[in-house]
């Protein structure tokens, strides 16, 4: 069967612009209180407890609801779904921005995380509308891809030139610009478009994909920091008990919320499970790179960031050049095989890291970080060219939640090795504080007199880098592994249209309802 799908022109690439500016600034937000957070501790005075909520709401809130958004905007519209979003997340933003307690702040970022949610899926699943020619498509999910990491290292840039000029609440204010140009332009350009047979919205499976979904992210996040407490290994525990359960339903009721008809397409299963290691190969670097940066070479916030914005810089070409290597004839799984390759040679030069190596360290973050970005925008691209484009927003959300639960999974396991490791190189004789973080024993040795406290600092950070140069070798053979695994599951997933229209028949004959 072949198709002669319609080429987008400039109405479609002007509402692909439209649409990176809330993926910018939902990406953005992940980061962009992080040299805000002690003016607004001096302001509101937070407990220990509320900073720390202050902090992960938005990520809890948006991994949770992911799944969610992604279903109801197949059944409602993804075009209505992103302007709902972008309203809440503009009057979100404003609350922060005002907010006079941490309880309201607390309160405002959670809504901030529903806004987010709802808009990650729908922007994907409506470039899956928008182009339906396989490379137009390709091209726009690398723009998508090479925004969408940008903006995680634009946001805590922002905030610190924000909230050196300005007051903390600023940054949340510059959502506000970017919303009410998406309300305005939105429904002008933008199409909409949905399931025409979604069947019944299936409401247990909201509560039950929450349930699977946060406290596995919740645990993840600690270990790193807290080691493997009872606590949270009881909390992943419990939460891949209920991602059972959420599976069983979505297998046996008639009108799941995710359908198991989406992997049914060839190419997807994989796509998600090579996503998820992605991420964690992302995410488990920037555990260390950033306190590297920070607490090993002594720079400040700011000055750390603005130097963390170099390897961002190859981040921009690494995708476009994926697509055009695969739009030349190169076949996809070469191209992701290479970006694993590429990422794991990226944690190789970080095992040669010393306690002085800034030059170094910026070259392993670009080579690491442009062969995640050339893995993520081709699996994108595959996952949504295999899927039926009714169920982009399902498609899209699976995708973005195997991002969440990726990313938690390479910081604490990443993290933990590394962690082991700095402890046992700091010395015995240190206090007890300087054996929990690196961060804790710079705060010792700053006590200490003289000599003392110089011995403690070099030791720390000599451990602290140990302690990264292991986690590196692991990440280098997770992305080794990952690399052989793509070449296997994806060399015989075509990349034309027509297998792409021919899963979808398949996937639509598979549904569990019929439609």
């Amino acid at each position: 069967m072949t198709t002669n799908p319609s080429r987008a022109g400039r109405r479609e690439w002007t509402a692909l612009g439209v649409l990176m500016l809330p993926l910018l600034l939902v990406s953005m937000d992940v980061s962009v209180l992080y040299f805000a957070i002690p003016e607004i501790s001096a302001d509101l005075e937070p407990s220990g407890t509320q900073q720390l909520w202050i902090f992960d709401i938005y990520a809890f809130v948006l991994a949770g609801l992911l799944m969610t958004m992604g279903s109801v905007g197949d059944r409602i519209g993804r075009r209505r779904l992103l302007l709902a979003g972008a309203a809440a997340f503009g009057a979100a933003s404003l609350a922060a921005a005002y907010a006079n307690s941490a309880e309201m702040l607390i309160a405002a970022r959670a809504v901030l995380g529903i806004g987010g949610a709802t808009l990650m899926p729908s922007t994907l699943a409506l470039v899956r509308t928008m182009f339906t020619d396989p490379a137009q498509r390709a091209k726009a999910i690398a723009l998508w891809s090479g925004v969408m990491t940008a903006g995680v290292a634009l946001g805590s840039v922002l905030s610190g030139v924000l909230v050196e000029y300005f007051w903390w609440g600023s940054v949340f204010l510059v959502n506000l610009p970017a919303m009410a140009l998406l309300l305005v332009l939105g429904p002008l350009l933008l199409p909409e478009s949905r399931d025409p047979a979604p069947g019944r919205f299936d409401w247990p499976s909201v509560p039950l994909s929450m349930a699977a979904v946060l406290p596995v992210v919740y645990g993840l996040k600690e270990i790193p920091s807290e080691g493997w407490n009872v606590r949270y290994v009881v909390s992943v525990t419990v939460g891949l008990l209920f991602a059972a359960l959420f599976v069983h339903r979505q297998r046996t009721v008639a009108s799941p919320m995710i359908s198991p008809a989406l992997f049914g397409g060839r190419g997807f299963a994989p796509a998600v499970a090579l996503n998820l290691v992605s991420a964690f190969g992302m995410l488990g670097s920037a555990f260390f790179t950033t306190q590297y940066l920070q607490s090993v070479l002594d720079k400040s916030a700011l000055e750390a960031a603005l130097w963390a914005l170099l390897p961002s810089v190859p981040i921009g070409f690494a995708a476009p050049a994926a697509t055009s290597l695969v739009q030349r004839g190169v076949h996809r799984a070469h191209v992701v095989t290479a970006g694993f390759a590429i990422a794991a040679c990226g944690y190789a030069l970080l095992v040669l890291v010393g306690t002085d190596s800034l030059w170094l360290v910026l070259a392993a973050c670009g080579v690491l970080s442009s062969g995640i970005v050339m893995v993520m925008s081709q699996l994108m691209d595959l996952a949504l060219g295999t899927v039926p484009v009714e169920r982009a927003g399902s498609a899209s959300s699976l995708m973005e939640t195997g991002t969440e639960f990726g990313g938690a999974l390479g910081m604490a396991v990443l993290g933990s090795i590394g962690t082991a490791v700095y402890r046992h190189g700091v010395p015995d004789s240190a206090p007890a504080a300087a054996h929990e973080t690196l961060g804790g024993a710079l705060a010792v040795a700053d006590r200490l007199p003289g000599r003392a406290g110089d011995a403690l600092a070099t030791a720390a950070r000599e451990a602290f880098t140990q302690g990264m140069q292991s986690a590196a070798i692991a990440g280098a053979v997770v992305l080794a592994g990952a690399a052989v695994l793509a070449a296997t599951t994806l060399r015989r997933v075509r990349v034309h249209e027509e297998a792409c229209t021919e899963n979808a028949g398949r996937a639509d004959s598979l549904s569990p309802s019929g439609v």
